[in-house]
């Protein structure tokens, strides 16, 4: 059985541009009074065959694509290997977790402390959509479910991260034209 990283670093750098837009977001609960994190240290739930790991890329907001698919790919032969360090695996500030990979739709994601945030993302499914016109066509929908500790972040703030990040995959070009 291998290691399943199946979240892509467009996806890691989508949610990064959404953290340093909806900064609230990139909150530890421990340290709630001194602000926002400096480092989107974002989290990848692998399925190993000695279990779920969490490992997490450091300081992805000043990593580039390429930056992120090397440490992608360390972290996933360390984990395949049972030999991921203290360092990989603690200081995340956020956890995406691709369930669709494993088949899953959708899911209710807990949080993996004292992150106050994870999302899971489902499989890609082909459904029925209709257009303004009543028109049907076919339509890939992914689904993306969001557990968040209310502590902490409201409902509108994960509402407005949740938009943002989707709009972000659904249109990638945008992402493209905001890289500097």
């Amino acid at each position: 059985m291998c290691c399943e990283v199946v979240c892509s670093s467009f996806q890691l750098k989508f949610l990064d541009s959404c953290l340093l837009t909806i900064s609230t977001t990139n909150l530890l609960f421990f340290i709630i009074a001194t602000g926002t994190l400096g480092s989107h240290n974002i989290g990848i739930a692998m399925a190993t065959p000695s279990g779920l790991v969490v490992p997490n890329i450091k300081n992805v907001q000043s990593l580039s694509i390429l930056e992120i698919t090397m440490e992608l790919a360390r972290l996933q032969q360390l984990a395949l290997a049972n030999k991921l360090s203290p360092e990989d695996i603690t200081g995340g500030t956020v956890t995406l977790s691709n369930i669709g990979a494993i088949g899953g739709k959708f899911g209710s994601p807990l949080l993996n402390l004292p992150e106050v945030a994870i999302i899971a993302m489902g499989r890609i499914q082909k459904v029925p959509h209709f257009d303004e016109k009543g028109n049907v066509y076919p339509a890939s929908i992914m689904t993306v479910n969001i557990g968040a500790d209310h502590r902490v972040l409201d409902g509108a703030t994960v509402a407005r991260f949740c938009s943002e990040w989707k709009r972000l995959i659904e249109k990638p070009e945008l992402f493209i034209l905001q890289l500097r």
